[in-house]
């Protein structure tokens, strides 16, 4: 399957760079959640502060089983509480 999403950063240059340079060393927990899930490939765009996400998954992967499993992983919850400074 493929999905696309999108979602806006807030819209200061700052956050901006910080968001793009802690996305160029993800964490190696965030890397396992995601390909651990099913998720095969997952390629994001910016067009200003506009995010777009395409991913391509295998007949594993389903958002909810994905929600379940990063919600009881601590790594996660503080990767994403982080992200949300950028969102």
């Amino acid at each position: 399957m493929r999905y696309c999403l999108a979602l806006d950063l807030v819209n200061e240059e700052e956050k901006i760079a910080a968001y793009e340079a802690y996305h160029k060393e993800v964490w190696p927990e965030i890397i396992d959640s995601i390909t651990s899930s099913g998720i095969k490939s997952m390629e994001i765009y910016r067009v200003e502060n506009r995010l777009f996400m395409i991913m391509e998954t295998d007949a594993s992967f389903s958002f909810e089983a994905k929600s379940i499993s990063d919600a009881n992983n601590p790594k996660v919850q503080e990767w994403e509480k982080l992200m949300w400074n950028y969102q």
